[in-house]
């Protein structure tokens, strides 16, 4: 619940920190931003992130009170103004007046998440997709269609924070994100664990309908323009499409991908 104004009025104020443009700093290892209140309040309630510092707005602070989180969390939240956010967080950011400086999350494997799969498991498989809005939105429709973890190249994936962990509303605390050095490697690897992989194309023959049922799910998508590589497409089981008007040129990847995991859910 959120604090009394009497306790309220002994916290001190939180100073302004150094802008971070990326709302990574330093290194792989180093601290992420995290803004936006869906985004943060997953991220006070997950038991697995280590939490370096809050900050919050009071209606921010107020806000999050009525979010299940805990009051010991609650306690410790730094009181903030709109501008000290805005000096804190990079160029432009929507913080709706709370964030969080955090340690990333514990990295997932891919032999621990795709062990043993049931033939009802899906997972998505993300290549070269580096726009923050896209891969965050990919994330909040893995959660609610039940995808089980979201797999993406190491070096070409932006990190789990800011605009992405915003769009993403929260998933990014509840799907794990296993970064993977060759995409094609790690298809292969799904199929050896029994995973269909199935990539999206909309030069495939097939449509998504024609996805077979009964086995555990990789859905594969590219980036925008690019689409699936060459190696990668040739590594899925098969291509698939979503079939669409034709004077469409095509969809964004993560409406796509929506479709595609909602096709596979109705289906299992």
């Amino acid at each position: 619940m959120a604090k009394s104004g009497k306790h309220r009025a002994q916290k001190k104020q939180s100073r302004p920190k150094r802008r971070e443009g990326s709302g990574r700093t330093g290194h792989d290892d180093a601290p992420l931003w995290i803004y936006g209140r869906h985004a943060v309040a997953a991220v006070l309630k997950n038991p697995k992130r280590r939490v370096i510092r809050a900050m919050a707005t009071k209606n921010g602070l107020d806000w999050l009170g009525g979010q299940n989180v805990p009051s010991a969390v609650i306690d410790l939240i730094d009181d903030a103004k709109p501008d000290q956010l805005d000096a804190t967080l990079p160029a432009g950011a929507v913080h709706q007046g709370v964030a969080a400086l955090t340690h990333d999350l514990p990295r997932a494997r891919l032999k621990e998440i795709c062990a043993e799969p049931g033939a009802s498991s899906c997972v998505v498989v993300l290549d070269q997709i580096t726009d923050p809005q896209n891969i965050g939105a990919i994330f909040r429709s893995a959660a609610a269609f039940g995808a089980s973890a979201i797999i993406a190249q190491d070096r070409r994936t932006p990190p789990l924070s800011g605009a992405l962990a915003k769009a993403a509303v929260g998933a990014v605390e509840t799907i794990p994100c296993i970064r993977v050095v060759n995409v094609a490697r790690a298809l292969e690897a799904l199929r050896d664990q029994g995973f269909f992989c199935a990539g999206l194309t909309g030069d495939a023959d097939a449509l998504i309908n024609d996805i077979p049922n009964g086995k555990p799910l990789a859905i594969v998508v590219g980036a925008e323009g690019a689409g699936l590589r060459r190696l990668v497409g040739a590594t899925c089981d098969g291509l698939f499409k979503i079939p669409i008007n034709s004077d469409i040129e095509s969809l964004n990847v993560s409406t796509a991908t929506a479709i595609a995991l909602y096709s596979a859910r109705q289906k299992r």
